[in-house]
Parts: C-alpha cells; sequence; structure tokens
C-alpha cells in the first residue's frame, strides 16, 4: 500500500523548486487544478464503464489520460508550451452551448486559474507523482480525501484565505447538532473549501443514510454551496468529487449580489450551515440589494440577514459570527431585532478567540437558531481551552472530542459555571445585545471587548491624572 501522504509531500518539495512558485496559496492554486484534472478524468473512466454512451465533456486531446498519463509523455519546454498555450486557454473556453453542468463547472473552474510553474520538467515530475494515486479505487479517493483535508488547512495560514477554512472540529459539531436529513436542503451561501458540505455527507454516511445510487443522487441536489472567489471554489468542487459527488452543486458566484426581495418560496431552505466572512467590507454597492433600514458594508451583518431569508419556516441553521455582530448600534441593531422577532435564536457557543489563528484572532461564536417562532430565551455556553492550553494554534487546533461535554448538556440544560440563560426582555433593555458575559465568571477573569478595554483604559488615566493633579497640589 503506497503511503499516499508521502505522494503529497513529494509534490510539494517539487514544487518549491519551481521558481515561479511562490507561497502556500499558490503551491494549493496549482496542486488544485492539476488534482482537479487527474480526479476528473478518474471520474470520467468510472462513468464510462458505468453508461456506455458516456462521453467526457473535456476534449480528447485534454484529457489526462492522453497527455499526461504516459511517464515518458511530453515533457520540459513542451509540457509547459501545451499547459499554457493549449490545455489551460481550451478549458477557459470550453463549451458550455448543451447546458451541461459538467462543461459549466470546468469552464469557471478554470476561468480563475493559473499555472504557475515555470519549468516544464518539474510539471511532468508532479504530473508522475499524482498518477500514482488512482481516484477509481475507493480505498485511494477516501486516503486521499483525508490528505487533501490537511491540503486545505494549509490555506489557513496562507495570506488572507484563512477566511475560507472552517476547522473540521467546528464543521462537525455544528452539522451534529443540526443533524441534518437526507430528503432535506442544505445550504451554506459561502461555502469555501467546502468543510460544511463535506460535513453533511460524512454526517450522512456514519447515520447511514447512504445506501444506493439515488440517495447519492439525492444528496447530490440536496447539498448546495455558493463561493465567489476562485480558488476556494475549484477546491470545494474537487473536495466533493472526492466525498463521491459526481457533479457538485456549487455556484461560482457572490451570493450577496442576488437581490434580498428576489429569494422566494422556490429558493427556501431547511438547512443552513455556514461561516460568513467576517471583518470584511463588502464590494462598492452589494448593500443595496437589501432593504433600506438595514443597508451596511459589514459583510458579516449582510450574510445574516441573507440566511434568515433562505430560511423556510421551521428551517434550522448553525453559523459562525464574531463578537463584533453580536453588538453595535444603528443597523447592526436593527439586523438583531429582525434576528430575534423572526428566529428563535435557542443557543450560543462562546469561543476562545484563537479558533481561526493566525487568520483571525477575533473572538467567534456559533449561533443555533431556528425560523419562525421569536426568540424568548438564549442559552450560553462558553467553550474552554484545554487545561494547560493558553491559545490554539497551528499545530494544536480545536479538536472535536472538545465538544462532548457541550454535547452532553444539550438535551438536558442546566445552569453551571459554563452554561447560563438569558431571558429576551434581558437582552431588549440593552439595545439586543448579544455580547453576554459569563456571570459565573470572577472578574479577573473575564475577557473584555475592545471597546471595554478603551474605556478602562481611559479610566486609569484619568485616574492617574487625578493622583498626578493631588501631588503637584501636595508639593506646593
Amino acid at each position: 500500500m503506497k503511503n499516499i501522504g508521502n505522494v503529497v509531500k513529494s509534490i510539494q518539495n517539487i514544487m518549491w523548486k519551481d521558481p515561479g512558485v511562490s507561497g502556500d496559496a499558490q503551491r494549493i492554486e496549482q496542486l488544485g487544478w492539476m488534482l482537479f484534472l487527474k480526479i476528473l478524468d478518474d471520474n470520467d473512466k468510472e462513468l464510462e464503464l458505468i453508461h456506455k454512451k458516456f462521453k467526457s465533456v473535456i476534449p480528447s486531446n485534454l484529457q489526462w489520460r492522453n497527455w499526461a498519463a504516459d511517464d515518458e509523455g511530453i515533457t520540459g519546454d513542451e509540457l509547459k508550451a501545451f499547459v499554457d498555450n493549449e490545455l489551460i486557454p481550451a478549458l477557459k473556453n470550453l463549451d458550455v452551448s448543451t447546458g451541461s453542468k459538467r462543461s459549466i463547472m470546468i469552464r469557471e473552474i478554470f476561468e480563475g486559474t493559473n499555472n504557475y510553474m515555470k519549468n516544464g520538467t518539474l510539471i511532468r515530475q508532479v504530473i508522475n507523482k499524482i498518477n500514482e494515486v488512482d481516484f477509481t479505487a475507493s480505498s485511494d479517493r477516501h486516503l486521499f480525501g483525508d490528505i487533501y483535508e490537511t491540503i486545505l488547512r494549509d490555506l489557513q495560514s496562507a495570506g488572507n484565505y484563512g477566511e475560507f477554512y472552517t476547522p473540521r472540529a467546528l464543521t462537525e459539531f455544528m452539522t451534529e447538532m443540526i443533524n441534518p436529513k437526507l430528503e432535506e436542503k442544505v445550504l451554506d451561501p459561502a461555502c469555501g473549501t467546502g468543510g460544511f458540505l463535506t460535513s453533511v455527507i460524512t454526517h450522512h454516511v456514519k447515520n447511514k443514510k447512504l445506501k444506493n445510487v439515488s440517495d447519492y443522487k439525492l444528496l447530490e441536489q440536496n447539498i448546495h454551496g455558493q463561493e465567489l472567489k476562485p480558488l476556494p471554489f475549484m477546491l470545494c468542487v474537487t473536495n466533493l468529487i472526492l466525498h463521491d459527488i459526481e457533479i457538485p452543486n456549487v455556484d461560482y458566484t457572490n451570493s450577496l449580489n442576488r437581490e434580498y426581495t428576489s429569494i422566494g418560496k422556490r429558493d427556501r431552505v431547511n438547512v443552513i450551515l455556514a461561516n460568513p466572512p467576517f471583518g470584511a467590507s463588502v464590494s462598492d454597492g452589494v448593500e443595496k440589494n437589501f432593504p433600506q433600514a438595514y443597508r451596511t458594508t459589514e459583510s458579516a451583518d449582510l450574510f445574516l440577514l441573507l440566511m434568515i431569508r433562505y430560511l423556510e419556516e421551521g428551517g434550522r441553521a448553525a453559523i459562525v459570527l464574531p463578537d463584533g455582530s453580536l453588538t453595535g448600534d444603528g443597523v447592526k441593531q436593527r439586523i438583531r431585532q429582525h434576528f430575534l422577532e423572526s428566529c428563535n435564536l435557542h443557543t450560543i457557543v462562546r469561543l476562545p478567540n484563537s479558533v481561526f489563528q493566525p487568520y483571525a484572532t477575533v473572538a467567534t461564536n456559533l449561533l443555533f437558531f431556528e425560523k419562525g417562532k421569536p426568540t424568548k430565551d438564549i442559552w450560553y455556553w462558553e467553550h474552554k481551552l484545554p487545561e494547560g492550553q493558553k491559545s490554539y494554534s497551528k499545530t494544536k487546533p480545536i479538536r472535536v472530542e472538545e465538544f462532548n461535554d457541550v454535547k452532553k448538556w444539550w438535551k438536558k440544560r442546566t445552569e453551571s459555571e459554563q452554561a447560563w440563560k438569558v431571558n429576551i426582555k434581558t437582552i431588549e433593555e440593552n439595545g439586543y445585545n448579544l455580547d453576554i458575559k459569563n456571570p459565573f465568571k470572577k472578574e479577573e477573569e473575564q475577557e473584555h471587548s475592545s471597546a471595554e478595554l478603551l474605556e478602562m483604559l481611559h479610566k486609569s488615566f484619568e485616574k492617574s491624572n487625578q493622583l498626578l493633579e493631588q501631588l503637584k497640589s501636595a508639593v506646593k
């Protein structure tokens, strides 16, 4: 049995030697499109065996098997010229006139794809390594799926790409608590590399819900993602194919670009699982898609509105939101009021501020809610760092076992040092502020927001000035 982990390490080492590839993000993009073509070709071969009339949408000369599969095939300058001048331009302009979803998906992926490698001999070495993995063998595919997860995790430290990766511990826990059914429509409107969508697939596999081809077909139709950046879009599509989804239902689009009022009954979904981008301003004019009273340029707040709109009555959601979306007045307050009046926000899990390091160090929260009934009480659960650990990091990420206590508490809720309940009246009186600190925590243990810290600092300076004035008076 070959060690697939070693295959990937070898590929990465070859890429480091190429002068055109700089940094994690470029290396992941380069590996991404090459893997995608190999996985797609292996998938085409399987479909050719199953359906005699199946014909790949990729022209014969561009199929992986015809230019890459032979270890002794074209190499050097000839290979580089083929990739740059024939392969990528042809896939960017692939014929989509038949309306084939597969064609559209390939074209969209290659619209935003680059070949960074400059050395054709090194390109051949990478291709030969990729050929060591047989994606038609389910054992290889599933093994590689696990390795792929570590490739995606590398994105967390690759420049600004951290926003597209949600730690697996969070996607697993949130999916388990929401418990989507096979016949339910699931949406992630900011799906990144597909962490929540693959968690839903894994959830069904674990619960033995996928018994035959028609179950997979139903799942393929019912899990839907939207992503606006080319690299995560490509990685997400590949991720879903590795999870046995033949034609991933992922739109290459900015979900905030859609007019809010145009989202109607046929667009509604049963479940939303998402980690929308936060701390970013939306592109010019996007906020005009939303009602006047709710216009803001803060992406997380607009996504919250969008997700409420997409959920059908009785629909369930689990989302990640930063502390900044739980507080603030004006538009922010109006959005939270609308949220609490149209949804039952029953649980907020407060996470330590290092979960998304090194991409972001802000404190984040997991919000669980149902649409259709207003909020009456909100339960808060404070997630604590493991004993002896000061923060999460790349080498010590959050682990799914850490959620065992909250899972036990979930169905039999009582107040404790980690859990407390707040009535909607208290929240209304406090300007719909959801940033409520643990009342059982000692004052010196409390974590403070930036605004609170500035206020404390201001008071401290005031006190110092008063003492200084008293000293000056005493000296006179």
